[in-house]
């Protein structure tokens, strides 16, 4: 079964406590045959450089899966074993993690536990209680589930009311497959991409390609989106000298913190995202010979994208409410010659086959962003352009902050543009983690396609942002806008109707 990231909190050295351990079990959320459960231990005794909890089921309870530590069940008993990261566990540290699992007739809480193999004190169980989010629970497990969770919220009104959702943009973190904020409530990220950071600036034109002034950023508001994805270009926020003085270093990275804040002030959440990056690759599918960033690269370059998020980092780690995005769209896949290279190229970096130029792996950008110290949520991309995720669970890197989502994009002319694909790579993804499709678009001056995809996200209570919030001719790419006004194209109607009818 899976395991994701276990985040070990602060621990107060030398509490007393009246036995080893102490266990708090609760039921986050609950729909017929299925929940989602959480288990709290806190060590009450010597610091511990291993630990495994112990628990039986006693009512037929199947955990399909898990996270926080490596979950495995033999009938009823449960068992959990730390991550080889994350195996101390000081006087007084707790520790959280969670489980999917199947329940038929009563779901009954269990009431032994033990750490270590000792037995612990439980506080008082609570009675499980549907507790619905404002999304649909994402209905496919991992393949060895035994059951399938509804695609329908609960419909037994519950005895207490779910979290009220922070005004403003939230801080958000995970919650298992959920985004949530500060009051533990589930949140979707919907809204649009701002492109032009990317390109504007190494083409010596400016910061954005047009307004980002107060109005223009309102506009985006009032199709009802909270999230604004806003694509950078390491060499303007670095500062290399191939870029105008004008437009790089301190001058390019105020002009992003002015629109961040600018976001940010009408309530909805900034992703920062590194798109264009230096490294020169002229191999299969390249989007130009140079090697400055001026085109999306197969991969981001050691010689500088680990320094870009060590500051980006820096810049936002203060404000959680500012998301990561660590790159646009790998597609190391088009560079080597079998999905192994390609996927181990994307998390471990380093030499890989048929790119000219050390690569630093999504681990690595990870392990950028933390050093820092900053816990903000942080996305990470599949290959193939972002469209595919079929390894990502097998590869993904580990976040000692345990605030990591799944990016994926998808368009009407990618290779996963339907409903089998989805159903097949995505959901598995998606019962996992958060998953956030941060560009979806389409080549018609239409949206059939987008209604498709927006519908099967919106079934499974998962994001999306479409491209573009810029006014380009969407006969040649998807363009949702024909002014900074809001006034949409026939493409974008189909985006701002639909966010409109989902939070009116």
């Amino acid at each position: 079964m899976a395991s994701t990231a276990f985040a070990v909190m602060g621990t107060a050295s030398g509490a007393a406590a009246a036995s080893v351990c102490t266990v708090e079990y609760s039921v986050v959320g609950q729909w017929a045959g299925g929940y989602q459960g959480a288990v709290t231990v806190t060590n009450n005794s010597a610091a511990l450089s291993g630990w495994s909890l112990g628990f039986d089921f006693p009512a037929g309870q199947v955990v399909s899966q898990g996270w926080g530590g490596k979950w495995s069940q033999s009938g009823a008993s449960v068992t959990v074993v730390n991550e080889s990261w994350n195996a101390a566990l000081g006087t007084g540290a707790k520790v959280t993690g969670g489980f999917i699992a199947s329940w038929t007739g009563a779901n009954t809480a269990p009431t032994a536990f033990t750490l270590n193999g000792t037995p612990c004190d439980t506080g008082a169980p609570p009675t499980p209680t549907p507790t619905p989010s404002t999304t649909t629970p994402t209905p496919t497990p991992t393949p060895t589930a035994p059951t399938t969770p509804p695609t329908t919220p609960p419909t037994t009104p519950p005895t207490s009311p779910p979290p009220t959702p922070v005004t403003g943009a939230p801080e958000l973190g995970v919650t298992g497959n959920k985004f949530t904020d500060q009051n533990g409530a589930v949140r979707r990220l919907l809204g649009v991409n701002r492109s032009g950071g990317e390109f504007m600036c190494v083409q010596g034109y400016g910061f954005f390609d047009g307004p980002v002034d107060d109005a223009s950023v309102k506009a985006i508001a009032d199709w009802k989106a909270n999230t604004v994805r806003i694509p950078l270009n390491e060499e303007c926020w670095l500062g290399l000298d191939n870029i105008k003085p004008e437009y790089r270093g301190a001058n390019y990275v105020n002009a992003v913190k002015d629109l961040v804040t600018k976001v940010l002030a009408h309530g909805m959440t900034p992703v920062v995202e590194l798109h264009w990056t230096h490294g020169q690759y002229t191999g299969n599918s390249a989007g130009c010979s140079d090697v400055h960033a001026s085109c999306q690269k197969p991969m981001p370059g050691a010689q500088y994208t680990p320094a870009f998020w060590t500051s980006v980092a820096n810049t936002f780690k203060n404000d959680k409410r500012v998301v990561f995005d660590l790159f646009n769209e790998p597609y190391p896949d088009r560079a080597t010659s079998t999905a192994t290279q390609a996927w181990s190229c994307w998390r471990d970096g380093g030499t890989c086959p048929g790119i000219g130029y050390e690569v630093a792996g999504m681990q690595d950008l990870v392990d950028a962003v933390r050093a820092t110290g900053a816990k903000n949520l942080v996305l990470v991309p599949g290959i193939a352009y972002s469209n595919d995720l079929s390894q990502w669970r097998a590869y993904k890197p580990t976040d000692p902050a345990g605030n990591l989502a799944a990016a994926w994009h998808v368009y009407n002319f990618n290779t996963c543009a339907d409903e089998t694909c989805w159903n097949n790579t995505l959901a598995p993804v998606a019962a996992e983690v958060p998953l956030l499709a941060g560009e979806i678009g389409e080549n018609t001056c239409g949206h059939a396609f987008i209604d498709r995809v927006m519908k099967w996200f919106d079934d499974r209570g998962l994001s999306y942002l479409g491209w573009t919030w810029n006014t380009w001719n969407c006969n040649s790419g998807p363009a949702l806008i024909s002014s900074y006004d809001g006034t949409p194209t026939a493409f974008g109607i189909g985006l701002r109707d639909h966010l409109r009818a989902l939070t009116p």
